[in-house]
C-alpha cells in the first residue's frame, strides 16, 4: 500500500471514529456508532499493517499477535457478564497504558532512529511524557479493576500528608526529566526513565486507592480519558497521525464524561482525585446511634407489590447495581410489558452514576430490550414523582438517598438524587438493610410511604410477574 493510500485510509478511519462517538451519544444510534467504530478500526489496522512503514517480513508476526489478541477479546466478550463490564473496561484501560510504556521504552532504545538537536529533544520529551501517562494509567487501572471486582475494598486509603507526597513525586519526576534530556547515551538515560516510571506507577496506585467506592464511576471515565491521552502520546512517539487524533478524541471525550459524572455527584474533579468519600461497599448500617434515621421499616410481599402495580396509573422504576448483580433486567422488561398492556404509564429513571460505570443501567436495559423512549434521565423525571403512584427502586441506594438533600453533614450532601420518596408509595428492593457503596445509611427506608421488598431481586420480581399475570 502506498503512503498516499495509507494517508487517505487514516483520514477515512478518523471520520468514522468521529461518527462513532456521535452515534454512541444516544441509545437509539449506539448500534450504528459501534458499527462505524468497528469499520474505522478495521480500515486503520489494515492501512497500518500493509502500509509502507511495515516490512513484509514482519507481517506474519503482526498477524499472529492479532490472532492471539483477537481470540482473547472474543472469549472475554462472550463470557464476561454485564455485571463484570466495569472491571473489564478498567482492565482494558490498563492495557493501553502498558502499551504506551512499552512503546516508549522501545522507541528510546531504537538505534535505527538517528535524531539530533531540537528534533531529538522533542522526541525524548514525547517518550518521557508518554511513559509517564502510560504508567499512571496502567497501575491506576489495575487498582480500579481490583476495587470494582471486590478484591480491593471500596474504602479510600488516605495517607498522612498525601498531597505533599504527590507534590514531592512530581518534583522528582521533573528533576529526572531534566536528567533524561541531558543524557548523552541511551544507557545514561535509562536510569532516570526507570525511576520516573516507578514513581508514576506508585502515583497511579496511590491516586486510585485514595478514591472512595462511591466515586468509582468517575474513576472509570477518568481512566478512559487517561488511556486516550496515553494512546495520543504513543502516536507522537511513533509519528502516527491516526493514533494522535484518535487518542485526543478518546482523551477529550473521557474528560468531558468525567466532568458530567462529577457534576452529577455535586463534586469537583480535584476533590475526587484528592480522595473520594465512601467505605467498603455494602457495610451493614449502624444501629443505636442517635444520628441514625428514626422510624420503622415496613416490609411488603411480592403479591402486595403486584396489587399496588395493578392499581397504579403512573409507575417509575429506578434501577441500580443490585439489578445488575441479580441479572433481573429481563424480568423487569416482562413486568414493564405486562403493565403497559394494562395501560399503565411506566418509565425508568436513570441516575448518571447508577452502577459502576457511566451508562451501566442504560446498557442493561437495552440488553433486555426495554424501549428507549421510556428510559429517562434523572433531570427529566424528578419533577414527576409527586404525581407517581408507585416508585420501585431495584438495588439502588445512594442515588435515592434523601440525606443528600436533608443532611448537610452527610458524605453525599448536595449530590443530586432521584426523589422517589415524593411518590405516593415507594418500594425499595434489597437483600438486606446494608448501606450502599458510599457506606451511608438511607432514611428513605424509614419513610411512612416506603415499603421494603427484601430478597433476591430476580426471585422477587419473578413472583411479582406471576402475580400480575394472575
Amino acid at each position: 500500500m502506498s503512503a498516499s493510500l495509507a494517508t487517505v485510509s487514516y483520514i477515512g478511519a478518523t471520520i468514522l471514529f468521529i461518527l462513532s462517538l456521535g452515534g454512541l451519544s444516544n441509545p437509539e444510534t449506539s448500534r450504528r456508532g459501534n458499527l462505524y467504530g468497528m469499520i474505522g478500526m478495521t480500515i486503520a489496522v489494515l492501512a497500518t499493517v500493509f502500509g509502507p512503514r511495515v516490512a513484509a517480513a514482519g507481517i506474519p508476526w503482526i498477524i499472529g499477535a492479532m490472532v492471539v489478541g483477537g481470540s482473547v477479546g472474543l472469549y472475554a466478550a462472550r463470557t464476561v457478564k454485564m455485571t463484570q463490564m466495569p472491571e473489564l473496561v478498567a482492565l482494558m484501560h490498563s492495557l493501553v497504558g502498558l502499551a504506551a510504556c512499552l512503546v516508549g521504552f522501545a522507541s528510546y532504545i531504537d538505534t535505527s532512529l538517528v535524531l539530533t538537536g531540537a528534533e531529538k529533544s522533542i522526541h525524548e520529551i514525547e517518550i518521557y511524557v508518554g511513559i509517564l501517562i502510560g504508567a499512571v494509567t496502567f497501575s491506576g487501572s489495575l487498582i480500579a479493576f481490583g476495587k470494582l471486582n471486590g478484591k480491593i475494598g471500596g474504602k479510600p486509603l488516605l495517607l498522612p500528608a498525601r498531597h505533599w507526597l504527590n507534590l514531592a513525586g512530581l518534583l522528582v519526576v521533573i528533576w529526572f526529566g531534566r536528567e533524561f534530556l541531558n543524557a548523552h547515551a541511551i544507557s545514561d538515560g535509562m536510569l532516570p526513565l526507570m525511576v520516573m516510571t516507578a514513581i508514576a506507577l506508585l502515583f497511579g496506585i496511590h491516586m486510585v486507592m485514595a478514591i472512595g467506592g462511591a466515586d468509582m464511576p468517575v474513576v472509570v471515565s477518568m481512566l478512559n480519558s487517561y488511556s486516550g491521552w496515553a494512546a495520543a502520546a504513543t502516536g507522537f512517539m511513533l509519528s502516527n497521525d491516526l493514533l494522535i487524533v484518535v487518542g485526543a478524541l478518546v482523551g477529550s471525550s473521557g474528560a468531558i464524561l468525567s466532568y458530567i459524572m462529577c457534576r452529577a455527584m455535586n463534586r469537583n474533579f480535584i476533590s475526587v482525585i484528592a480522595g473520594g468519600f465512601g467505605t467498603g461497599g455494602g457495610a451493614p448500617a449502624k444501629k443505636g446511634d442517635a444520628a441514625q434515621p428514626a422510624g420503622e421499616v415496613v416490609p411488603i410481599s411480592s403479591t402486595e407489590t403486584a396489587e399496588l402495580l395493578k392499581d397504579a396509573k403512573n409507575v417509575i422504576i429506578v434501577p441500580g447495581y443490585g439489578m445488575a448483580v441479580a441479572q433481573a433486567q429481563h424480568t423487569v422488561y416482562e413486568i414493564t410489558k405486562c403493565l403497559r398492556e394494562k395501560g399503565v404509564n411506566i418509565r425508568f429513571g436513570i441516575h448518571p452514576v447508577a452502577g459502576r460505570m457511566p451508562g451501566h443501567m442504560n446498557v442493561l436495559l437495552a440488553e433486555a430490550k426495554v424501549p428507549y423512549d421510556i428510559v429517562m434521565e434523572m433531570d427529566e423525571l424528578n419533577d414527576d414523582f409527586p404525581q407517581t403512584d408507585v416508585a420501585i427502586v431495584i438495588g439502588a441506594n445512594d442515588i435515592v438517598n434523601p440525606a443528600a438533600q436533608d443532611d448537610p453533614t452527610s458524605p453525599i450532601a448536595g449530590m443530586p438524587v432521584l426523589e422517589v420518596w415524593k411518590a405516593k408509595t415507594s418500594i425499595v428492593m434489597k437483600r438486606s438493610m446494608a448501606s450502599g457503596y458510599a457506606g451511608v445509611d438511607n432514611p428513605l427506608f424509614y419513610k411512612e410511604n416506603n415499603r421494603m421488598l427484601f430478597g433476591d431481586a430476580k426471585k422477587m420480581l419473578d413472583e411479582v410477574l406471576v402475580a400480575l399475570k394472575a
